[in-house]
Order: structure tokens, then C-alpha cells, then sequence
């Protein structure tokens, strides 16, 4: 393998890792702070226990995504010298206000939240929490902001002298239209996530009896969360998808399969190519006709540009070269990530259905199912953050830098296959540390103590 190739597989491995605890972290913070809330306002004890219960599992997973993250800065300096010399003025600048403003304040807000307990009123010990929260999302808008830039540039200007690209307005990169869409499709999905971990691990200790009125009162909550939060997202993504018929009509070509122009274009449900990196047709397919129009341009008839034309007229603007994506991988992420969506919207609708009736604690097929759907969103997650990424390709940043470019040229590829093996082991040991602080503590049962009343005279800051 090349340096090319070995560089793009050690990004891809270490981003979906990293990308893992991120959506949980967003989303589980938010679900703290309500149960804390709760708590605060009616004093009963049993949503403090859901309030330190769920911490745990919130701090466990902002540990190991911080550390998993602080590689993907370094990746840029080590294996993406030309794309860091390249855009670094633009990228580096919503990168530096996440690390200097957005994950110092998530930062130093949790220190203050863990070892607040009993020692701050219970009212600003509340408001450590959003503020963590609102961090969280603060940083998630700014790295969105730096990856839209690559999917759509805006704001800059290309030195006619060096051929980097420079920053003419942090403002327009901020409000770059394919960050408006992205960032509330990341954090209802990051909502959806953790709000199936709450529901999950709930359902699984409601099968077993343990404290059915505490795990009761959980999933109750998070049911409603995961439904409106997946129905958000799902709404949100159709407008990013329309978005990307504009700015990205190759990426949405890939998605379908589409190898043609078409008018009134059909959505393809499931298709099969020849067996090559870039096909040029489809051998079998399943559509439905003029479903892919309505969701690109909210009409029947609607013009949807194919794969074959876009790869000449890109030839044509930017010279020879292969411009299409890995059809396969993006047409079956696309799916892969909607499908779950459409399975776990089913799947929340039965649970209120359950709950309207009175009957959730005792269906232990669908607390079973529950249990297991923790790991949807998860698959989901990453199935969209492959399809956004790889769907770009060739491109790093769209129409300006192709990848193959932006590699470092003195890396040679086995000093990238040296870091590769280094970060897969080190993430491997991350991931079983991860792994066994998660079921350990998911499976325990906060104890009741005289604490639960009286916090504001305790040291809770010893139970996490």
C-alpha cells in the first residue's frame, strides 16, 4: 500500500473511533442536565441517582473521547503537510476558537460540576451542567464548521503568489449554509444516541427488576427524547440532502446509484453493479419512481444530474482524472444510516405505545430489543460520517484540493504504517479500558443513602 493509502485508512480508523464517544458525549449531557433539573425542582432523590448514575457513564465517555481526539489534530502535521500548508489559515481558525474558547469552557465546567457537589448551591451547581452542555455544542459547531468548509468552500481567497488558500471572513465560514444543516443534523442524532443508551441500559435493568421505579422513570423520558430527536434529525436530513444535490451533486449521484441525468428521477431501494472501485451502470436495481426528484427538488419532475455526466463535465472543468467516489461504500452508508433511522423511529413509536398502555416494564421482547438498540444510532453515526467523507472523494476540499495531493511527501509509507499499527493498538487497549468501565458501571444499581436527601451537606464529588 501507498503512503496515500495507508495515511487515508490510519484518518478513517482513528475518526470513526473518535467519532464513537463524541455523539454520546453531546447528547448524554443534555439528558444529565434534565434529570438534574428534575431533581431540583421536586427534591425527589431518585432523579439525583439518575443524575449520578448516567454521570458516570458521561464522564467515562468524555475521558476517552478526549483523549481519542487529540490525535486527529496531530494526523494533520504528520501525514497532511500540503493540506495543513494549504489551508491552514482557514482551517485552523475554527479549530483554534474550539480548543481555546468551546473546550476549555465544557472543561473547566465539569471540574467545577464533578467536585461541586455540597459545595456550591444547588442552583449554580444546575447551571454548571448547561454550561457544560452548551460547551459541548459550541465545540461540535466549530469542527463542523471547519469539516463544511472542506465540503464547501467559503470565505477565503487563493494566493495567486504561494496557491494556499487564505481567510477573508471567519463570519462566512461560520455561517456556511452546509454547516447550518450539519450542525443540528450532528446534534440530533448525538440526542438520539444517547438518549438510546439511557432507554437501553434502563430496558436492561427493568428485565431484571432492578429499581423498576428509578429505570421506569428513565426510559420514560428517554423514549419521548429518542422519538423527537430521530423525527428532527430525519426532517433535518432531508434538507441537507437538497443542499447537497447543489453543492455536492456527485455525492448524491453516488448515494443512488444514479448513473444518468434524469427527470423525475426514481429512488433506488437496493442496487447491484458490477464488482469494480467505479461502475458505470447498474445491473439490477429496485426504485421507486420519482421519489429521489421529491427528496432533491420537492418536486416529481425535478432534474437529478447522474454520475457519468458529472464525471465529464468535472473532467471538463478541472482536467483528466476520475472524479466519482467508491460508489458501493457511499450508495451503502447512505442506506445503512436511513435505514436505521426508519428502525429506530419504528421502534420508539411501539415503546410509547407500550407505555400509553401501561405495559412497558412487563414486554420483555421489546425491553430486549431495547437493550440490543443501543448500538443503532452508534452504526448510524458512523455510517453518515463515512458517507460524508468518503462521498467527497477525490476531493479533500471540494473543487479545490484533490487528495492524492494533499499527503505529506517526505512521509514515507512505512513510517505510516508504523503509526498506523502504533494508534491501533493504542486504541484497542482504549477500547476495552471503554468497554469494561461502561458495562461495569451500567451495570451497577446506585445505592440509596442518606446522601440522596441531603446533598447539599455532602461530598458526592467521591462517587464518580
Amino acid at each position: 500500500m501507498s503512503a496515500l493509502q495507508l495515511a487515508r485508512l490510519q484518518f478513517g480508523d482513528v475518526t470513526i473511533y473518535h467519532f464513537i464517544f463524541v455523539p454520546i458525549t453531546i447528547g448524554i449531557t443534555w439528558l444529565v442536565a434534565v434529570f438534574q433539573t428534575l431533581w431540583y425542582r421536586s427534591g425527589d432523590a431518585a432523579y439525583l441517582r439518575l443524575t449520578r448514575f448516567f454521570g458516570k457513564l458521561m464522564l467515562i465517555n468524555f475521558a476517552i473521547g478526549v483523549v481519542t481526539g487529540i490525535v486527529q489534530e496531530f494526523q494533520f502535521g504528520m501525514n497532511w503537510s500540503t493540506y495543513s500548508r494549504y489551508v491552514g489559515d482557514v482551517f485552523g481558525a475554527p479549530l483554534a476558537m474550539e480548543g481555546l474558547a468551546a473546550f476549555f469552557l465544557e472543561s473547566t465546567f465539569l471540574g467545577l460540576w464533578i467536585f461541586g457537589w455540597g459545595r456550591l448551591p444547588k442552583r449554580v451547581h444546575l447551571a454548571m451542567i448547561y454550561i457544560v452542555a452548551i460547551g459541548t455544542n459550541l465545540s461540535a459547531y466549530f469542527i463542523l464548521a471547519a469539516n463544511s468548509w472542506m465540503q464547501h468552500p467559503v470565505g477565503y481567497k487563493i494566493d495567486p503568489a504561494t496557491g494556499h488558500a487564505h481567510l477573508t471572513s471567519i463570519l462566512e465560514v461560520l455561517t456556511n449554509s452546509t454547516v447550518l444543516y450539519a450542525f443540528p443534523h450532528t446534534i440530533g442524532a448525538a440526542v438520539m444516541t444517547a438518549g438510546m443508551l439511557v432507554a437501553g441500559v434502563s430496558a436492561w435493568h427493568l428485565r431484571r427488576g432492578s429499581d423498576v421505579e428509578m429505570f421506569g422513570r428513565a426510559i420514560r423520558i428517554a423514549l419521548p427524547v429518542v422519538l423527537v430527536a430521530t423525527f428532527f434529525t430525519t426532517i433535518v436530513g432531508h434538507g441537507q440532502a437538497q443542499l447537497m444535490t447543489k453543492q455536492q451533486p456527485m455525492k448524491m449521484a453516488a448515494a443512488e446509484a444514479l448513473y444518468t441525468t434524469r427527470t423525475s428521477a426514481p429512488m433506488s431501494l437496493f442496487s447491484v453493479a458490477p464488482f469494480q472501485e467505479h461502475p458505470t451502470r447498474s445491473s439490477f436495481d429496485i426504485r421507486i419512481p420519482n421519489l429521489l426528484s421529491v427528496l432533491a427538488t420537492n418536486t416529481l419532475d425535478g432534474k437529478v444530474e447522474g454520475i457519468n455526466t458529472l464525471q465529464a463535465r468535472y473532467q471538463a472543468t478541472y482536467g483528466p482524472g476520475d472524479y466519482r467516489p467508491v460508489i458501493g461504500v457511499t450508495y451503502w452508508s447512505f442506506r445503512i444510516m436511513a435505514g436505521i433511522g426508519v428502525a429506530l423511529l419504528v421502534l420508539t413509536l411501539y415503546g410509547m405505545w407500550l407505555l400509553w398502555r401501561g405495559t412497558l416494564e412487563r414486554s420483555h421482547r421489546f425491553l430486549r430489543l431495547t437493550t440490543w438498540a443501543i448500538a443503532l444510532p452508534i452504526l448510524a453515526n458512523t455510517a453518515g460520517w463515512i458517507f460524508t467523507e468518503m462521498g467527497r472523494q477525490p476531493w479533500v476540499v471540494q473543487g479545490l484540493l484533490l487528495t492524492r495531493n494533499a499527503v505529506s511527501p517526505s512521509v514515507p509509507a512505512w513510517e505510516v504504517l508504523i503509526s498506523l499499527i502504533g494508534f491501533t493498538l493504542l486504541y484497542g487497549v482504549l477500547a476495552v479500558v471503554d468497554g469494561f468501565l461502561m458495562f461495569r458501571y451500567a451495570k451497577t444499581v446506585p445505592p440509596q443513602t442518606p446522601q440522596d436527601e441531603h446533598v447539599e451537606t455532602g461530598d458526592l464529588a467521591m462517587a464518580y
